[in-house]
Formats: C-alpha cells, sequence, structure tokens
C-alpha cells in the first residue's frame, strides 16, 4: 500500500499490528482495519468520491466531477486524483452510485481510462445518463453497468451492500448501508426530506431500523447546514410555476438546471395541462428530456412537443420554452437568447422570462448581466424571492439533516458533501442531537479514517488526493505551471526575442529582433523595444565570448530582458527565445526587420514568417 505519511516515522515489519498512537494523536493502521478516505468532496461542492478499503476489496461510493472557476483558464472539469486507486489497480474495485448528477457520475469516463473497475451498480436514472456519457465516448465496452433499486444488494467478499431510498431532484436517488468486517456505515448520498415529494418518498422507516440495529459511523450530506428549518417542497414549487403558466399571455420562456430532473417534469406537465405546446433549448435539457421520456418519469407524448421550425407559427400563448442558462453560462441557450444571437428565438416585448433556480455563489454577477440584457429587450423576468416559490434545494437544511442523525443514531459521524464551513455547521447540528465531539471527524480530502472492532479513529497516514485539471478529455492534468503561464499570458502578453547566431563561429550573425503580443502598443513603443533589443544583444555578446550551448543562449535572454522590461513597464510578460543557427538566418532576420518596419509604418503587425526553430532541443556545445 502506497501512501504519504503527515509524520515520518520507524517502521518495522511489526508495524501492521501496532496498537500505540503517534504524537498526533492518530492511531497507526493495522492489515485488519477498514480504510475509509475521500478523493473528493470535502471542503468543496463536487467531484465527490468516497472509498472503503479492506485488504484487497476497494469500494467506490460516485466518482464526480467539479466544474472549474473562473481562474482555471482553459479547464474543463476537475476531477480527484486517481493516482492511488491506479497504485493498486490489483486489487478488487466496485464502484456504486447513489444518483446521476455530474457532481457524482461525471468522473466516470475519466476513472474508466486509469483504473480497473470490475462493475458499476448505479440507478435506473443513473445507469441511462452513463450509457449516454460512456457512448459518447465509445467506451461503452469498458465495464460492465449493473442496474440497482432499494431492494438491491452487492456481495463482496469484505462487503456487504444495501440501498435505501431517498428525496433529490433527480429520479432514483440511494443512500448506501456497507456492512464492513469492523461496523456498518451510512453514506446518505445527496437527500433532502420532503412529505409530499414529486417523486418516490424516503424510506423512513428503514431509516429507523437502521438506527435500532446499530451504525458505527454516519457520512451525511453538508451542503445546507448553514440554512435553518426545513426546505420548501418541490409541490408548492409545482404550484408556482402551474399559476404563472395560467397568468401569462405571451411566450413563457423557463429556465432551470438541467439535472433537476423532477423540476423539468414539472414544468412540462403545466404547460400541457395549460394548452401550450413545449420546446426545449440546451444538450444537456435534450438529454435529460429525452432519457426521462423513455424511462416513463416525464409523461408527455410527442404531440405535446415543437420542432424548431414550428414556432415562428405558433401563437405565442401557445408557446412554452423550456432551456438552459439559470446560471448565467456565456453558451447556455438563456444567455444567448438574451443577446440576441440565438438561431431559433428572437426575444419580443411581452415574453415572460421565469428563472426556475437561485444563483450558485460566485454567478450573481452572471446571472444579473443575463436579467438586464432579458428587461432591456422587453420581456417580463420573474426570479425567486420571498414574493414567489419558484425554486427550492435537493439538499437537506437544517433540521432535515437533525432528522437523519436522530434517525440513524451513529456512534460515529463524518459531514460530507460540502465546503469547510459547511462541514463545520453539520458537526455543530450532530452535537446538537447528542453525538459527542470526540466522535465526529471534520475531515480532508485524502485523510483516511480506520474502522476497528466497531470504533473508528483518525489515521496517521495520508493518501494523495489533489486536484487534477482536465483540458478536454486529457486526464494527465493541466499542471499548475501550465494555469500560471495562462494568467501571465492573459494579464501581460508575450514577447519573442528572435536571434540568428552561427555556432560554428560562436558568434551573433545580427542584432535581435524582438516581437510582442498583447504586452505593449507597438507603435508607441519602438523605443522601449530597440532599447530591450540592445540590451539582449549586449547580454549575449558578452556571454559568447565563451563555450556556451543554446540552453545558456535562452536563459541569457531571458535573464537579460525579464528585469529590464519589469523596470521599464512593471509587468512580466512571457519571454521565448527563437534561435537561428545559420548563415542564412541573417538574410532572414534582416527580410524581417524590413517587415516589421513596414508594418509598423501602417499601423499593424502581423506574425512573423515560421523559422526554423533550434531551441526545441538541447544543441552541442559552440566551437
Amino acid at each position: 500500500m502506497t501512501v504519504t505519511n503527515k509524520k515520518s516515522a520507524p517502521r518495522s515489519k511489526h508495524q501492521g499490528i501496532n496498537k500505540e498512537i503517534n504524537d498526533n494523536h492518530k492511531i497507526l493502521h493495522k492489515r485488519t482495519d477498514t480504510m475509509i478516505y475521500a478523493l473528493g468532496g470535502l471542503g468543496e461542492i463536487g467531484k465527490n468520491m468516497y472509498c472503503f478499503e479492506h485488504e484487497n476489496e476497494i469500494l467506490i461510493i460516485d466518482a464526480g466531477v467539479h466544474f472549474p472557476e473562473e481562474n482555471l483558464l482553459g479547464v474543463d472539469y476537475v476531477i480527484p486524483d486517481f493516482g492511488y486507486l491506479v497504485k493498486n489497480n490489483h486489487k478488487r474495485k466496485v464502484l456504486v452510485i447513489t444518483h446521476g448528477h455530474e457532481d457524482h457520475i461525471g468522473g466516470i469516463p475519466f476513472l474508466l481510462k486509469s483504473v480497473d473497475i470490475e462493475a458499476i451498480y448505479a440507478p435506473k436514472f443513473a445507469v441511462a445518463l452513463i450509457n449516454k456519457k460512456l457512448e459518447e465516448r465509445r467506451m461503452l465496452r469498458s465495464v460492465k453497468i449493473r442496474e440497482i433499486n432499494s431492494s438491491s444488494s452487492i456481495n463482496m467478499k469484505h462487503f456487504t451492500v444495501g440501498f435505501f431510498n431517498t428525496v433529490h431532484s433527480i429520479p432514483d436517488s440511494l443512500g448506501v448501508l456497507i456492512n464492513t468486517p469492523n461496523g456498518r456505515v451510512v453514506e446518505t448520498g445527496d437527500f433532502k426530506f420532503d412529505l409530499t415529494p414529486v417523486g418516490t418518498n424516503a424510506d423512513y422507516q428503514i431509516m429507523a431500523y437502521m438506527g435500532q440495529i446499530g451504525i458505527t459511523l454516519l457520512m451525511s450530506d453538508s451542503t445546507n447546514s448553514g440554512v435553518e428549518d426545513f426546505s420548501i417542497s418541490e409541490k408548492k414549487v409545482a404550484q408556482m410555476i402551474l399559476e404563472i403558466t395560467r397568468k401569462t399571455n405571451g411566450r413563457l420562456i423557463v429556465a432551470t438546471f438541467a439535472s433537476n430532473v423532477h423540476r423539468v417534469q414539472q414544468i412540462l406537465e403545466a404547460a400541457v395541462a395549460c394548452g401550450r405546446k413545449v420546446i426545449v433549448f440546451g444538450r444537456s435539457m435534450e438529454n435529460v428530456v429525452q432519457i426521462g421520456r423513455k424511462l416513463g418519469n416525464i409523461k408527455v407524448g410527442e404531440e405535446h412537443f415543437l420542432k424548431p421550425e414550428q414556432l415562428a407559427h405558433t401563437p405565442a400563448d401557445k408557446v412554452c420554452i423550456i432551456c438552459t442558462g439559470s446560471q448565467g453560462e456565456p453558451l447556455a441557450a438563456l444567455s444567448r437568447i438574451a443577446s440576441g444571437t440565438h438561431r431559433f428565438i428572437k426575444l419580443i416585448p411581452g415574453d415572460t422570462v421565469v428563472f426556475s433556480s437561485s444563483p450558485i455563489p460566485g454567478n450573481g454577477a452572471s446571472v444579473n448581466q443575463v436579467v438586464n440584457k432579458l428587461f432591456k429587450a422587453g420581456a417580463n423576468v420573474l426570479t425567486k424571492s420571498v414574493l414567489n416559490n419558484l425554486h427550492t434545494t435537493g439538499h437537506a437544511s437544517q433540521e432535515e439533516q437533525k432528522l437523519m442523525l436522530q434517525l440513524i443514531k451513529p456512534k460515529y459521524f463524518m459531514p460530507v458533501h460540502g465546503e469547510y464551513k459547511m462541514l463545520i455547521q453539520h458537526r455543530e447540528t450532530a452535537i446538537e442531537t447528542g453525538v459527542k465531539p470526540e466522535n465526529i471527524f471534520t475531515c480532508a480530502n485524502g485523510d483516511v479514517l480506520l474502522m476497528r472492532d466497531g470504533k473508528v479513529f483518525q489515521s496517521s497516514i495520508r493518501i494523495p488526493a489533489d486536484d487534477i485539471y482536465v483540458d478536454g478529455n486529457d486526464i494527465s492534468g493541466v499542471s499548475t505551471a501550465v494555469l500560471k503561464d495562462r494568467k501571465v499570458l492573459a494579464d501581460n502578453g508575450l514577447v519573442s526575442v528572435v536571434i540568428a547566431i552561427d555556432s560554428r563561429e560562436n558568434k551573433l550573425l545580427c542584432k535581435p529582433v524582438i516581437v510582442s503580443r498583447g504586452f505593449v502598443f507597438i507603435k508607441d513603443s519602438q523605443g522601449l523595444l530597440k532599447e530591450a533589443e540592445m540590451v539582449v544583444y549586449n547580454a549575449l555578446k558578452e556571454k559568447m565570448t565563451q563555450r556556451i550551448t543554446f540552453s545558456d543562449i535562452k536563459n541569457t535572454i531571458r535573464s537579460s530582458l525579464e528585469p529590464f522590461l519589469y523596470n521599464k513597464t512593471h509587468r512580466n510578460p512571457i519571454v521565448i527565445p527563437v534561435i537561428l543557427n545559420s548563415k542564412e538566418a541573417m538574410a532572414q532576420m534582416q527580410q524581417q526587420r524590413a517587415q516589421r518596419m513596414k508594418q509598423n509604418s501602417e499601423h499593424k503587425e502581423k506574425p512573423l514568417s515560421k523559422p526554423r526553430r533550434a531551441d526545441a532541443k538541447q544543441a552541442k556545445p559552440a566551437q
């Protein structure tokens, strides 16, 4: 087993049975312990992935993604670090999915590329979404996918897994009961308690029964730990949407999360009840509606749907448009509608736009920008407020979290699925319900809990659990250095220094040529660039009096130019040396210099002709 120790300590051949506690009050691991750790989902919202390991078996609960923040330039997804699972590929691994949201299933294609998974067990709606995801990537044959429900069980050598129904914003949401050799664990998945749910009700009796037979550790959803009281029932949102649909005279445009299947179902049913034809825009929304209708979660016939070309010929008061973009995403359908760039929809005065969602923290400015554009186009915009019930959460508030704690009655508690402040707030809620403070573990990704004979301890070992940034479908990860370069390019631009040398004679053939992009305005900075060329030229002349390599030349260019540019402009552009190693390069350099002078006189820049790059590999020392 390969792990990273938080505190180095001498290792002995008997360490596996050592029961002593180290200086950090964390117990040392023994072979018969059950390990519990998260590769994602702690200290963050997203990329949920919780692992249970005993000897030669690893049970994985969920494999999600996290969508990048604005500062992660060019990153498509953030996924967990699968390195530890790859190193333990010899162990049997089973993946269990609690429900079909992206923060629980989005990482599956990336996981399957590097980790051997025996089978994926998922509820019905999640199976359809996973199949769609793997089909798009031509990976359907890479793993067995088996459908489960609240009556299913999974029997492994060391783990026996059972399930119970929970209420969430997507159909077929399950909580998980895990029987291990050292105790029982309940992982709730995402849940809320809704006494008038749209879909399947929660299994209150099963939860209460589990509490009676005894649960060692509860791992529970912490997303809404800071929200008091009970959340609003989904039925109340359905009533509000139906009322607005009836009162609206013109076209009705409703934006919501495509992942909120129950909400989409309610919007469609309200439109049909009011005699409106429906049209769906947004790829993710179209996929969800298609799967929902196929599985029977959305009971709306084909005769109630419009095709894009029929939209212009349908009376405005008979149209309901459901679309993505409730969070102000620039490329989502609603943003394009608001900007007037959508292919099929042009806003007209009298349109009513309903946001059946709440802005995710950090998205408020984007949402407001879209709302302002909609108002400018003459639309009537309705958003969630104290005056209406246009949205409710799919996650348990404080009172619902207390109810889960009271039903399960765990001896130990580990808050999961939330930012750090949410985990701490959930800890306080657990203490209020009677869980002992010393029995609560507020962990970070990579921290390991050990379950031994019905007791849970914090381990002295730690598993690597860094974020992996995915660019396209490449799961090798975009390094921090790449992201730093993208930030520098965005803020300070680029400077390219082109020089011509004769390595045989170890001399410069002419003065360097400096070209910039996104750094300074060329027309107004001729003096600065000429001075910079002389700085590089003098530094290289001095350096080339001795035996040097191409690497030495590049380092000399950077070390002389970067401080000069910062002193003059207080900016740090990326400096890229380009070395031409031939006598013929001198003629090319002179031609390029003449072209640049001509371009400057025309007040514009054009790219350099592509030179032969000699800096792509280490050169032999100049003779």
